[in-house]
């Protein structure tokens, strides 16, 4: 399965545009203490028996450190019928390379 996915650059120009996304942080709690972007936070292992908190109303972006976890996340939505879900390309790791340096890597 090929993974949508959207680029750093693109969720800032959209989060700015004051767009409604359903930031999904698919990390664990520790890592999102670390560094965070302010999304809902389900870790990955929880996501299947927790899909029922998440707005599918609202088009949802996952992410996680790199990229492999929202990818994972974004197939575990799909199973479940859910699928205007788009992949965080490179992470968390790629928002603070390219959009936010502030935003701290671990």
């Amino acid at each position: 399965m090929t993974v949508p996915g959207i680029q750093a650059e693109e969720l800032k120009q959209r989060l700015d545009a004051g767009e409604n996304l359903y930031l999904l942080d698919v990390r664990e709690e520790y890592e999102y203490e670390i560094s965070n972007i302010g999304g809902h936070l389900i870790p990955l292992a929880e996501l299947p028996t927790r899909v029922h908190e998440i707005d599918a109303t609202k088009e949802i972006i996952a992410l996680c450190k790199m990229g492999t976890r929202g990818a994972q996340a974004v197939e575990v939505l799909h199973r479940a019928g859910i699928d205007n879900v788009r992949n965080l390309t490179g992470g968390i790791r790629a928002w603070s390379d390219r959009v936010d340096p502030k935003v701290r890597k671990y």
